[in-house]
């Protein structure tokens, strides 16, 4: 932030890192060629969550001589949504956001997100539209992730149709606050928000965007343990919402030391 406590940049770009050594430095420079188009004035906060591949060497090399790209080095394996909180925190833009940097939804899309943004919401996501290539690792991730998307709905009184996209953006002192209430540190983190924020007051459009998935990436999503932790955060994130609706409707005298510490976010 600048010494007036005004946003240094007018957007930062949060890059939760895990496993991106075969595509990093193609998909940044990508990046960089739209963000640079913009006209607005950016950072780049890398945080890699311990990889076993080349990704923080790349990284290192590529903030190496730029002053408004920054790196983070986990010690420990974070999760993805744990990473995005953090740099979210660590962020000094007026709008805050991260995208997959596989860049399956592309950073072409990006200017569309943030004119959003400047049209007057609070936060713009990728709702992503593709198609299904006749692979069955293709098609058994597409079943999954349309059941997830009516799953959510079913469960959550929320207007987003999708939910669990890698491409968010939000007024970064409207999105803070809602970010450290979060509690999932992985795949669950993308909807958790979402809830969080709509439950804030904050007004989220969507907004239409291409997904490409990539041939030549190895995806460090793990279908059925994965699935398995979906459920468990999904059950663990309903029975607190309950307990938050019984604490707010109860008189304050009454409530539970507990249950009004516990809204008290925790920090990592």
């Amino acid at each position: 932030m600048s010494a007036a406590g005004e946003p240094s940049y007018d957007l930062s770009v949060v890059i939760a890192c895990y496993q991106e050594e075969g595509h990093l430095r193609e998909s940044v420079r990508q990046l960089t060629e739209v963000l640079d188009a913009t006209g607005r004035s950016y950072e780049l906060l890398f945080l890699e969550d311990k990889s076993t591949d080349r990704t923080a060497e790349i990284i290192a090399e590529l903030v190496a001589d730029k002053p408004h790209w920054r790196a983070v080095y986990h010690q420990q394996n974070v999760g993805r949504g744990g990473t995005v909180t953090e740099g979210f925190r660590l962020a000094q833009g007026r709008i805050v956001g991260f995208l997959d940097i596989d860049l399956e939804v592309h950073a072409r899309f990006l200017p569309a997100v943030l004119e959003a943004i400047d049209s007057g919401a609070d936060g713009a996501t990728a709702f992503r539209g593709y198609e299904v290539e006749p692979r069955f690792t293709s098609i058994v991730r597409h079943v999954l992730s349309q059941g997830y998307r009516w799953l959510f709905r079913m469960l959550f009184d929320v207007p987003f149709k999708d939910p669990e996209t890698g491409f968010k953006f939000f007024l970064r002192e409207k999105i803070v606050p809602v970010a450290l209430r979060t509690r999932d540190v992985h795949w669950f983190w993308d909807s958790e928000i979402m809830v969080l924020a709509h439950k804030a007051g904050l007004r989220i459009v969507e907004v239409p965007c291409r997904f490409e998935r990539r041939a030549d990436k190895q995806s460090t999503v793990r279908i059925l343990p994965d699935v398995w932790k979906y459920l468990v955060a999904i059950r663990a994130f309903k029975k607190r919402l309950r307990a938050q609706r019984r604490a707010a409707s109860a008189p304050a005298e009454a409530q539970p030391e507990s249950e009004i510490s516990s809204e008290v976010p925790s920090r990592r």
